[in-house]
């Protein structure tokens, strides 16, 4: 996060700004962080446990480890070289106006104190208060006390996620024959495009009598054609659903990411052509991570954790009913589908319970990654091992973690950072194909 003049800054962050990116201390550049003491006792409630906040949590006291020293509460300690310093700021009484506004004696309004001290008592600086809460940030603009959102890792043009399609009209139906006729594709510069596709685009092409799906290929600098093609019982509806196969069923493309509403077959897809490629891979992990919705923890529910979980399992187990139905129970793929899941070469689990595990020549589809942090999704792509595929789904416009956005969750972030990689596709795709009811509720409701 950059200064935007020349006056100083000084910013105070809150826990969960911690616990999304446990390195965020050093993304200010040369203004001063301070952390609450309060932060402090928050994030030790957080150190024990698999998920990945709680990973964070320990990360972070290890780097404060590592500056540790009296300064961090006398004056601070630098964070390295062109970088400001960091100190914690110890507990501070309520004023009047927070007294007033919010006398509850929560972690939260303790922080907003120490805010304010810190806000009073740094008239040369600007101080600015960072929360992922936006009732917090509110809060603390209500008392006088600058607040924004961490922003560091946040999309700059979500339209690109969007616009993953391009359609070409006035394309030469002779071009469009030759598409159909090459089996290694077109040079790019016969279609004489003008804004530069980039690795892996997806075209529709049309003409005055003919059309045709196709793709730009980095390594030949050709567009090739897409074809429609079934997969394990699964047949693309539309243009975006073809192209989505294609990137999924392609050996060169490790990683793809499929954005959409619901409805519109983004695990369908997925998990079927997982099944048609299964002998190139030792394992197919489909995975999901947990967001209790209303906030509420898994505690709450009954049963042992496996029927905690379940119903967070449910709609990748719905996924797969879809494709065994496409088959009779004697036939070998759906025998085939059942003796994977009976001999575990076929996982549907929580994200969680995959963590250590080894993911080499794995098929790996995370479902619902827009609930995931840009550090977490880093995390899942850096375990990837030789001969592993790695697939995100889910619809950034429907976001469960209330500390994340259409521009902050994971999925957006490797579709933005990932875009142009030789490697890498990205599909968003726009037609529901459940029903006409479950489409319109899409978009009306």
């Amino acid at each position: 996060m950059a200064a935007n003049n020349k006056m100083k800054k000084v910013f105070v962050l809150d826990t969960n700004v911690l616990l999304h990116d446990y390195k965020c201390i050093f993304n200010f550049q040369e203004n001063n962080v301070i952390i609450p003491i309060t932060v402090l006792e928050e994030l030790d409630k957080f150190k024990k446990g698999n998920d990945i906040i709680n990973y964070h949590a320990r990360e972070f006291t290890r780097e404060l480890d590592k500056l540790s020293g009296d300064n961090l509460f006398n004056g601070g300690v630098s964070l390295g070289k062109g970088l400001g310093k960091l100190s914690i700021e110890t507990g501070k009484p309520f004023s009047t106006a927070i007294q007033t506004s919010f006398p509850e004696n929560t972690p939260d309004h303790r922080i907003l104190a120490i805010a304010e001290h810190v806000h009073r008592n740094n008239r040369d600086s600007m101080v600015v208060f960072i929360s992922k809460d936006i009732n917090l940030r509110m809060k603390a603009k209500s008392i006088g006390v600058m607040a924004q959102d961490y922003e560091t890792d946040k999309v700059r043009n979500i339209d690109e996620i969007y616009k993953s399609v391009s359609t070409i009209e006035g394309i030469d139906d002779q071009l469009i024959k030759k598409l159909y006729e090459a089996p290694d594709g077109v040079p790019v510069k016969s279609f004489k495009l003008k804004i530069k596709p980039s690795a892996n685009q997806y075209y529709i092409f049309k003409g005055s009598s003919s059309s045709a799906l196709a793709y730009f290929n980095p390594q030949a600098g050709n567009i090739s054609r897409v074809i429609k093609q079934k997969t394990y019982g699964i047949e693309p509806r539309n243009a975006e659903q073809t192209f989505a196969l294609d990137a999924l069923l392609r050996e060169d493309v490790q990683l793809v990411s499929l954005t959409g509403k619901a409805g519109t077959g983004k695990t369908l897809l997925a998990l079927a052509a997982a099944l048609q490629q299964r002998q190139q891979y030792t394992q197919i992990f489909l995975a999901r991570p947990i967001v209790p919705l209303a906030n509420r923890d898994i505690g709450f529910l009954p049963g042992d954790i496996k029927e905690k979980i379940g119903p967070y399992m449910l709609p990748l187990f719905d996924n797969l009913d879809v494709i065994k139905n496409k088959f009779s129970q004697t036939s070998k793929e759906f025998v085939k589908i059942e003796e994977m899941l009976k001999t575990e070469k076929l996982i549907i689990t929580p994200l969680a319970y995959i963590r250590g595990r080894s993911l080499s020549r794995i098929f790996f589809i995370v479902d619902e990654a827009q609930n995931l942090t840009p550090h977490e999704i880093k995390t899942i792509i850096t375990r990837a091992g030789e001969g592993t595929k790695m697939v995100f789904t889910g619809d950034i416009e429907q976001i469960d973690s209330p500390y994340l956005d259409e521009k902050s969750n994971g999925l957006s972030y490797v579709t933005d950072k990932m875009i142009g990689q030789d490697l890498f596709a990205h599909v968003n795709l726009v037609k529901g194909e459940r029903s006409y009811l479950a489409e319109l509720a899409s978009h009306l409701l």
